[in-house]
């Protein structure tokens, strides 16, 4: 427990009613998690305003109230802060309640359209395996040291994200790797967090549901970069057109990496095969088990930030070339009898899908039919559903359009909307099957010898979200009892 007034440290405050000395209990921006002497936060978010519920905040006892714009009426047992901003007003209130957990240990960021996970992770499982007590924060999971907390969030709650570096710091952790979304950056839910580091991975189609803009979205990735400290690194990928542009205005000390021109960290791809990547980085040669260019990138991308944590260049490329990649990222088996291979790739948005299928594409031996079972989630940006449509046409001989996870929408709807991006002289490839288990045994039924079969777009998601309710479904585990059901 703190005073108020500690709390408030750092906060951009427009006004003050009643006493700030008052201690409190914890921080909340859910009212029905409200108990007596806790704070509720009112925050501005997208789909509810927690100003409307600051009466049922003090009702369960409420001690503080803050708010961007102060109720018509206020009682005497209750302190009001009015305040500039609410969301970040929550970021650094939650870490000045949870003693800036983020400033003792080194925490580094990633963001980008794809591959946040990937890197977040090897990042995690390289510096494990370099003898440090680390943390995780990423979409498929967090993790202190070897223990597991399911994730919700790509990018927690602020007072949730304290609360998790906080525990990381009482256990040991010296280093915490996390991604930042672009809605968290927007939502203002990493405000008030030290990085000691930030990586850019690339920028392409996505969230234009949330964004409205490209420009938008891209402004709102670049402000991550904008707010670095000086004491931070920012590493950027020089091959993504935008990529020196999140750069711009940072104070941090700027790094590249690239796979095509010099840069700070250089690689090389001198071979992409199913037993993995052998690449030349900076002058050394390294065998790794991650395949496909887009893995390429994210090596490069770890690499270069563990040598600017100042890890040593040998003992960092020894480690990274033992370590796999996260769950439901490029994750395949191969079927008993026929050889066939199953790739589960998270992939849902066109880039990912372009790069995994072009990854793909030169891991063929050329006699191989690539059949591709891809959907679009409800509730999302529905722009790049017939551009996903399109690219799966183009890189595979035969596509089943099925469902995501349709959340509210008519998955048939849906699939609708996909079908409109596919060229008339392409839509012979293409069929529709709704139910995603059927669309999976339709694939491996028309799948011979040392076909390649990619399911897309749900990766290391075990469950389909079909109006409000998340039901049971695992596309590799799907994959592996239909394999043993067809004998193939």
């Amino acid at each position: 427990m703190k005073t108020l007034r500690d709390i408030l440290y750092n906060v951009g405050i427009r006004a003050v009613q009643g006493n700030t000395d008052i201690t409190i209990n914890t921080l909340m921006i859910d009212s029905r998690s409200i108990g007596p002497g806790d704070a509720f936060i009112a925050v501005k978010g997208v789909h509810t305003d927690g100003h409307q519920y600051i009466d049922k905040a003090i009702a369960q006892g409420a001690a503080a109230i803050i708010c961007e714009t102060m109720p018509a009426v206020l009682l005497d047992n209750v302190t009001y802060i009015e305040v500039d901003n609410s969301a970040q007003a929550s970021g650094i209130m939650a870490g000045n309640f949870y003693d800036n957990p983020s400033h003792k240990l080194q925490l580094v960021g990633v963001t980008g359209t794809n591959g946040k996970t990937t890197i977040a992770t090897i990042l995690f499982r390289l510096f494990t395996r370099l003898g440090y007590h680390c943390g995780l924060l990423s979409t498929v999971q967090n993790q202190i040291g070897d223990t597991v907390i399911p994730a919700t969030h790509t990018t927690p709650d602020p007072i949730s994200l304290n609360a998790l570096l906080a525990k990381m710091v009482d256990e040991g952790c010296l280093y915490a790797f996390m991604e930042v979304s672009s809605h968290a950056i927007h939502q203002q839910r990493v405000a008030g967090l030290k990085f000691a580091g930030g990586i850019f991975s690339n920028i392409t189609h996505d969230h234009l549901d949330y964004h409205k803009t490209f420009d938008e979205y891209i402004r709102v990735k670049k402000s991550f970069f904008d707010n670095l400290p000086a004491s931070a690194f920012a590493l950027t990928n020089l091959d993504d057109k935008r990529g020196m542009v999140m750069l711009q205005n940072t104070k941090a000390r700027k790094a590249t990496y690239s796979l095509r021109t010099l840069a700070d960290f250089k690689g090389k791809i001198l071979e992409n095969n199913l037993t993995g990547l052998i690449m030349q980085v900076d002058d050394t040669e390294v065998h790794f088990r991650l395949i496909g260019e887009f893995n390429a990138y994210n090596l490069l991308a770890v690499y270069g930030a563990a040598v600017l944590l100042g890890k040593d260049k040998t003992s960092v490329l020894r480690a990274l070339s033992d370590i796999q990649g996260a769950e439901g990222r490029f994750d395949y088996i191969v079927s008993a009898h026929d050889q066939i291979i199953a790739i589960v790739d998270y992939a849902h948005t066109p880039d990912a899908l372009k790069n995994v299928l072009a990854t793909i594409k030169n891991l063929r031996k050329g006699h191989e039919q690539v059949i591709t079972v891809v959907g679009c989630g409800g509730d999302r940006d529905t722009a790049k559903r017939p551009v996903m449509a399109a690219v799966a046409a183009d890189s595979s001989d035969r596509v089943i359009f099925t469902s995501d996870n349709p959340r509210s929408e008519d998955p048939d709807a849906i699939i609708r909307e996909m079908e409109a991006g596919v060229p008339v002289h392409q839509k012979k490839r293409v069929i529709s099957i709704t139910d995603r288990k059927e669309a999976i045994k339709t694939a491996l039924t028309l799948a011979g010898k040392e076909d390649i079969i990619l399911v897309a777009g749900k990766g290391h998601e075990k469950y389909q979200e079909i109006k409000g309710v998340k039901h049971p479904f695992d596309d590799k585990q799907v994959l592996e009892e239909v394999m043993k059901l067809l004998d193939k």
